[in-house]
């Protein structure tokens, strides 16, 4: 196994970022931009969401088999579909999911989405953090296992593309553990290296060339942050966030509820990524407390990246 323990720190984190950014969700008359400004966290509880479902059935996908087998990933991602449907799944997905666990096969339900496009959704990209680190080691493994991750729901190249990208971010974050932060920039343009040309790609050279000091809002306006549930549109934005607070995962999660937009998944891929380099002891413990448990069957288990044991059992 190549980056296990890494692995299970990054669904630690991307359950938590995927819980506070969801609890952000608030009320149109309550202050939301003067809690955010204050470090206000939510009321608890914070359920986790369909990002979190679906990153459950990777892991305990990977924890099977050690690599992805797109059909049966399809059909596991429906079972769990069918087992608890009401986890905010996006439009598309009801139906992909709903097929599937009928019968009907993965390839031609997938790939006859949206006019034969497929979907380009941020599905894929929202789940797969777990899986970049769990391959820390070799990046072109990461980067293929990404993209068969991707189809067993997403056909677009735009969806791949975006899966690509975040688990690409994830084994670097990984990979880099204990040493050097990297220039935000320079973290950006390398996860892009790996990427064909498309729009997930070209988003993530703007975002490299920003100025450091780059608002979140202005790059959130520029890059989108979510609000089209696209993967373009979504992956560019977590990227830029979780690459300028690498060592801080929970300045990083503040920093990217900031721009608003799909925040529950945008920080469930910043909290994948951010954690598969830093561990989650650093979560504090009200927002552990005030979290969804993960659930025992998808092979989660209690562990920081550095492979040693919390101290404080989430739920």
């Amino acid at each position: 196994m190549i980056g296990p323990q890494h692995a299970h720190a990054a669904l630690d984190g991307l359950v938590t970022g995927d819980a506070f950014g969801d609890s952000w969700f608030i009320r149109s008359d309550e202050p939301a931009e003067e809690l955010w400004a204050a470090r206000e966290p939510r009321p608890a509880p914070w359920p986790w969401t369909d990002d979190s479902a679906m990153a459950f059935v990777l892991f305990a996908h990977l924890t099977e088999h050690g690599e992805v087998r797109p059909g049966d990933l399809a059909r596991r991602f429906a079972a769990e579909y069918r087992r608890d449907p009401g986890r905010q799944y996006g439009p598309s997905m009801h139906s992909v999911l709903r097929r599937v666990g009928e019968g009907e096969d993965w390839r031609a339900v997938t790939t006859g989405q949206f006019g034969g496009q497929g979907s380009y959704g941020n599905g894929a990209a929202m789940r797969v953090a777990p899986l970049g680190a769990w391959f820390m080691d070799d990046l072109a493994a990461a980067r293929e296992q990404a993209r068969l991750s991707a189809l067993a729901t997403h056909a677009h190249p735009e969806a791949v593309a975006g899966a690509v990208a975040v688990a690409v971010a994830a084994a670097l974050a990984a990979g880099g553990a204990g040493g050097d932060v990297p220039p935000r920039a320079s973290f950006l343009r390398e996860v892009a290296s790996y990427l064909p040309v498309s729009d997930v790609r070209s988003g993530l050279l703007v975002a490299a060339g920003f100025p450091e000091r780059t608002s979140v809002r202005h790059a959130a306006s520029v890059l989108g942050s979510g609000t089209l549930i696209s993967a373009p549109d979504t992956v560019p934005f977590a990227l830029w966030s979780a690459a300028g607070h690498l060592d801080d995962l929970p300045e990083a999660l503040w920093q990217t509820v900031g721009g608003w937009g799909d925040r529950d998944t945008t920080c469930a891929i910043v909290g994948g990524v951010v954690a598969s380099r830093t561990g989650t002891d650093g979560v504090p413990a009200d927002w552990r407390q005030a979290r969804e448990a993960i659930p025992a069957w998808s092979g989660w288990t209690p562990v920081t990246a550095a492979g040693t044991p919390v101290r404080h059992v989430t739920g």
